[in-house]
């Protein structure tokens, strides 16, 4: 591989990763805004993720459905017990129940979902892995991607604010 092509390679990867951390970036933000606004309305958590605002890989240029649980899947109701069991396995990881000790609070659980269609054309559609949101006031967030699957957490992102108001 001559080094034009290196050099053009590495630029590629540069652009590509700015890209993502981008989305995650601008993700943080919409969740932060909805948060703000949307929760606790009729008592059911209202929050925005990455799968209300359409920030999935492939779906940025569908229209988003609101912050009512209608994203770019349709209608998906995620139940306690999905919850309840993606929450646990998060808060059984070390760092998980570092970031609830420095004060960041759950916001939300969003199912990771996957379809799979098979060779006859059986369509099969599973939640394994999920992401919990995680909020500190407003000045840090946090997502924590959960294997639900493994029963482990596979990475957490952590993101800060700081805020310098002038006169």
């Amino acid at each position: 591989m001559n080094i034009q092509k290196r050099k053009a390679l590495i630029l590629l990867s540069i652009v590509a990763a700015a890209a993502v951390i981008g989305g995650i970036v601008l993700n943080v933000y919409s969740v932060a805004n909805a948060n703000s606004t949307a929760n606790n309305e009729n008592g059911r958590d209202n929050s925005a993720g990455l799968f209300n605002r359409g920030m999935m890989a492939g779906t940025q240029g569908l229209p988003s459905r609101g912050m009512r649980g209608r994203g770019c899947y349709g209608f998906i109701e995620v139940s306690e017990e999905f919850k309840e069991n993606v929450i646990n396995i998060a808060k059984n990881d070390t760092d998980m129940q570092n970031l609830l000790n420095e004060g960041y609070n759950i916001t939300g659980v969003r199912p990771i979902i996957k379809t799979i269609v098979e060779g006859d054309g059986t369509v099969v559609t599973k939640a394994t892995n999920a992401i919990v949101i995680l909020e500190k006031d407003t000045t840090g967030y946090a997502i924590v991607k959960v294997d639900v699957a493994n029963a482990k957490v596979t990475e957490i992102v952590i993101l800060t604010k700081t805020v310098i108001e002038k006169p």
